[in-house]
């Protein structure tokens, strides 16, 4: 047996996203090892940084305020944290410290995941108290919102929205979440009215590139003539909630949802009537859970 480093696990990739008065960033961790990152879920929570977390399958998502904090780091109960956040320009700056072991993930195993620039790390392990800087791009959200693909005979909207998203992820505009929405069973549904989100974290400038290439893909693929699809660049879409909300309880008309994307500042990307639903999709992203019942 051969370890090339026996005491390193490196995340998949280390994401950041910030709302537009940074004021406010996601970090967003996909973990290669769950059992580290949930023993790190539960710590950092503790953070004084830290606004809000959770694990959603293997990626674990961090909520937390801009800005420096001092950790006091106790064995056993508080024993790693987040301890700055700092955006600058077109980068954030994110500080982990932690001991013994949550030294290590808050070192090497951060340092050396897809996504980050730069690193500046202190030795780790044992007994040490350990503290790591990683850079990563400052992201954008941009949420894409699906709708009405496929037909009586063939298709599923929520397969063609993963593939898709799969196929165009890059580094510049990373591929977050894929979250299903059940909307209101109306009669002329294909099966089971359901609409999907996308989230994408971009970078500076790369946000009209993938809104093209997904839309040239559903365009491609899509058996529908009534497509969907809607696209909205900003930290959170809870103000589309109400609307999200009455969609899932009864039928709407398209004219409803045109005069709630324009208040919103949402774009339409394809006009089919399939923008009722890819409209309501958008604010239960990255919340599977909830946006699978009516």
């Amino acid at each position: 047996m051969h370890l090339q480093d026996p005491y390193t696990i490196p995340y998949k990739g280390i994401y950041a996203v910030a709302d537009r008065k940074n004021e406010h960033v996601e970090i967003m961790e996909h973990s290669n090892c769950y059992g580290g990152s949930a023993w790190a879920l539960y710590h950092y929570s503790k953070s004084p940084l830290v606004m809000k977390s959770r694990a959603v399958g293997d990626l674990m998502r961090y909520l937390v305020k801009v800005g420096t904090s001092s950790l006091a780091l106790r064995s056993s109960t508080a024993a790693a944290g987040i301890e700055s956040v700092l955006v600058n320009d077109d980068e954030i700056e994110i500080t982990y410290s932690g001991l013994g072991g949550g030294g290590v993930g808050a070192t090497t195993c951060r340092a050396y995941a897809k996504g980050v620039l730069r690193c500046n790390i202190t030795e780790s392990g044992g007994g040490k108290r350990a503290s790591g800087t990683i850079v990563v791009p400052r992201r954008e959200r941009v949420l894409i919102g699906i709708d009405n693909t496929d037909s009586k005979e063939v298709g599923a909207t929520w397969t063609l929205a993963h593939n898709i998203a799969d196929a165009v992820d890059s580094n510049e505009h990373k591929y977050i979440s894929h979250t299903l929405v059940q909307l209101y069973p109306v009669p002329d549904k294909t099966q089971n009215c359901v609409a999907t989100v996308l989230e994408f974290a971009c970078t500076r400038g790369a946000r009209e590139e993938l809104l093209d290439m997904i839309k040239e893909g559903l365009l491609e693929y899509s058996v529908s003539q009534e497509t969907g699809m809607v696209a909205l660049s900003d930290f959170d879409a809870s103000a589309l909630m109400e609307y999200s909300r009455l969609c899932r309880s009864k039928m709407i008309s398209k004219e409803l949802t045109l005069k709630t994307a324009q208040e919103n500042g949402v774009e339409i990307c394809i006009g089919g009537k399939g923008i009722i639903g890819a409209l309501a999709a958008l604010p239960w992203f990255s919340r599977n859970d909830e946006s699978v019942a009516i």
